[in-house]
Formats: structure tokens, sequence, C-alpha cells
């Protein structure tokens, strides 16, 4: 064969291989089999993963927010992510969906379809929630209203528009690993939970590298604001100084010890963790105070 015929033989093979590397891997059929789910606790689950906090429509209060119509717009160094409509409504929602369709989504970053959700979707966190959470998530989404309202299309251009390169970039960054290895007790377990799974603080507040994967060698200490207004603070001990009630406090009021009160996106974490347990809050101080 001439050298010509192999070279083109070796780029088709690479590219077939890159094809079948970068493909979306739903969650296995059967990993749901046999869980039945409770409403009650997926609303707790709704409320730490703070679903409503970025699908509801732009400035939604009280209940309006249960609406999840979609709307509120999310800048980044790679476009804007528009939130899309994901009440149960059959066409302009999930509502048709099934719940093998929402785990996949959640937990794996996979459409219906068979495409890749970008990872403004912090599903990257989302794969620590255990399955029967997934399951009782599901068992709530069904008690919520259903909305008309279509979603639009994210405001991303060439070449981030193109899902199938994010099956590269999960390969490299999508590791479900927990960042803090070892949790000693029931309280610390459930705050890097909380804090790793459910709540996602580590998608705000640990800084990205170039390609938008999160450096995670500096967990939690601090990242530059999307918005490119100020910086989102450090969580880490060195930094945030703060005893424990006064973490638990923060999550439950807003209000710091320096007199301060929340603003931006932390206004709808703190309302979200108002709803929780105290003994939530406190499991994520401890959490926190326990980072090395």
């Amino acid at each position: 064969m001439a050298r010509g015929g192999i070279l083109a033989l070796g780029v088709a093979a690479i590219a077939a291989a890159g094809f079948y590397v970068t493909g979306a891997t739903p969650l296995d059929s059967d990993a749901l089999a046999g869980l039945g789910g409770d409403p009650a606790k997926g609303k707790t689950v709704f409320i730490a993963s703070g679903c409503a906090s970025c699908h509801a429509a732009p400035e939604a209060k009280g209940d309006a927010k249960l609406v999840l119509s979609g709307g509120q717009k999310f800048p980044s160094d790679f476009g804007t992510f528009i939130a899309p409509n994901i009440s149960p409504h059959p066409e302009a929602g999930i509502g048709s969906w099934t719940l093998s369709e929402f785990a996949s989504a959640v937990t794996k970053g996979v459409s219906p379809e068979g495409q890749h959700y970008y990872p403004a979707f912090p599903y990257t966190s989302y794969q620590r929630m255990t399955d029967q959470d997934v399951v009782d998530l599901w068992a709530y989404w069904q008690t919520l209203p259903a909305d008309a309202t279509p979603s639009q299309p994210h405001e991303v251009g060439f070449p981030f528009n193109i899902r199938r390169s994010l099956g590269g970039w999960k390969l490299l960054y999508l590791d479900d690993d927990w960042m803090v290895a070892s949790a000693e007790t029931h309280e610390l377990e459930r705050g890097r939970y909380l804090v790793e799974a459910l709540a996602h603080c580590g998608e705000c507040h640990t800084p990205r590298n170039p390609l938008g994967g999160l450096d995670t060698g500096n967990w939690l200490s601090g990242a530059p604001n999307p918005t490119g207004r100020g910086t989102i603070p450090s969580l880490r001990p060195d930094a945030l100084t703060w005893g424990p009630t006064e973490i638990a406090y923060y999550l439950e009021t807003g209000f710091t010890p320096d007199f301060d009160s929340a603003g931006g996106h932390m206004v709808a974490v703190i309302e979200n963790f108002a709803k929780l347990p105290a003994s939530d809050r406190e499991a994520v101080a401890a959490y926190l105070k326990a980072l090395q």
C-alpha cells in the first residue's frame, strides 16, 4: 500500500477511535432497579441541590420558584449558558422522560437523545449522589407544576458549541472520587456529601483551568467570579476563620460575624440551606473546618 494510503488509514483509525471514546454513555439501565421513590425525601434532595435556584424563571420568588421554566443566564469564559425548562411539562420540559433518562442526565450529563450536557449543569458534582437520592428526587419532581415556556438556546460559539468535544472533556475531568477521601464521623460524611455532591459548592468556590476543569489541587480555595465582577471567596480554614457555629448561622441567615450579609448567588444558596435541618448546616461547617 502506498504511503499516502497508509497515512489515510491511520488518520481514519484515529478519528474513529476519537469518535468512539467521546460518545455519551448513559447510566446503566439496571442501576436503579428495585428502588422506590419517596417524594418527601426527594424534596430535601431538591432543596439541597439548588435545582430551583438555577431553573426557576429570573426574579421568581416564593412558590413561583417551583415552576422550573428556566431562562436564567450564566456567563462564562466559553459563552453564556441559559437554564432550560425542566418542569414536568411533556413537550417544553422533561415530563416525557423516564427515571433512567433523568438519572443519566443528573449523574452522567447525558441527554435522552444521547448528547453531552455542558458542565454548567453540575453533574460533575451530582455524579456522587446516591441512587436512592436520585430516585427520591425524581418522585418529588412529579409533584411540581408543569410549564410550557420554551427553553432558550445557549449563547455559545464555535468551537464550544460542538457537543461531541465534551466527551473528551469528561474523560479529563469527570471523576466521581471524593475530594476529601475519608470522613471519620457521620457528621463529616454528611458534610462531605452536601458540599461535594448535592450543594455542589466546589463548582463556584474552586478555581478552574483554561479548559474549564476544576483545579482540584486548590479545592474550595476561591475563584474568579464568572460574571467578571470580583471573586468567589475561599472556604478553606486558613481563609475562612469563622467558627463552626458562625458558619452554620451564616448558612441559615446570611449574616456574617462582621455584621455583613450575603449577596449574589449566595442569597439563593442560603435560602436553600435555611430550609434544611440544623444538623445539615452544622455538618457543612464541620466539613469546612476539617479541611487540611
